[in-house]
């Protein structure tokens, strides 16, 4: 009998606590910021990855309003460098403070024969950070749950499309809810007005679930939105399985927090339905 693979957490005690009791504390108060109403069965969202401290009241506001099915697909860029271009893990778990997710190996396995570009690929998530912050929020809403990391290094539209499209085929054919999450933080390091400009560039065309418009913008416009990529799987696979509107949950920057809007990074929490 093999030893389960464990990947140990990256950043806790830096971008989140490590202690579990404040952990939890921590989430769940950004989790109260929305009033409470009836779940949202959603196909996806965009969610910030930063210090729970400047983005943590972004993304738990988009998870407060989502019903969060047992098994999530979480997409991040690859920060790192390190690894396969579209690097996927199939099996083990992940280690956080609140315990322990396992990866749902049948799906991985299912989405790397629909997708070749797909590798299996451990150490482009070893030091990667963008999947790992968002685990707490989703363990926190739902106790059973598993999920596939992927980890994106590439920028080319067409493997970012193809990879939304086999999402959608193996989604459509899993027969229970998945959420895919796109783990993003929007502009970085320019003035706060410039950030909220380019951050509309951007937003607008995912409000419109328009993937090419996205891609576009933020190539053309030199908007430096991290995680772009994974937003645009997202939004390829989202459209593929009928989605029908996206909704901007709330929009802030690092500014607001730290008080210093001379170079800030922006935050933007999306649903998409």
């Amino acid at each position: 009998m093999t030893a389960t693979f464990v990947r140990h957490p990256a950043v806790a005690g830096r971008f989140y606590p490590r202690d579990p009791e404040a952990l939890r504390q921590e989430v769940r108060t950004y989790l109260s910021q929305t009033p409470h109403q009836t779940p949202l069965h959603a196909l996806g969202c965009i969610v910030p990855h930063a210090g729970y401290m400047y983005s943590g009241h972004v993304a738990g506001a988009v998870f407060a309003e989502l019903k969060i099915p047992q098994l999530c697909l979480v997409m991040c860029p690859n920060h790192t460098g390190v690894g396969r271009p579209l690097a996927i893990m199939s099996e083990g778990d992940w280690e956080t403070p609140l315990g322990n997710v396992s990866i749902d190996a049948a799906f991985a396995s299912a989405l790397k024969q629909r997708c070749p570009l797909l590798q299996e690929d451990s150490t482009a998530h070893r030091s990667e950070h963008a999947a790992e912050v968002e685990l707490p929020f989703l363990q926190t809403r739902q106790p059973d749950l598993k999920f596939v990391p992927i980890a994106l290094g590439t920028g080319q539209f067409e493997a970012l499309a193809q990879l939304g499209d086999a999402i959608a085929d193996v989604i459509a054919a899993h027969g229970s809810p998945v959420l895919i999450v796109a783990s993003s933080d929007m502009n970085h390091y320019e003035s706060d007005a410039i950030t909220r400009v380019k951050d509309q560039s951007a937003i607008e065309p995912i409000l419109a679930l328009d993937a090419r418009a996205l891609y576009d913008a933020v190539t053309q416009q030199h908007i430096s939105m991290c995680g772009f990529g994974p937003a645009v799987a997202m939004l390829t696979a989202a459209k593929k399985l009928g989605a029908s509107s996206a909704e901007l949950v709330k929009y802030a920057t690092s500014g607001d927090i730290s008080g210093d809007r001379d170079a800030v990074v922006g935050y933007a929490g999306i649903v998409i339905r």
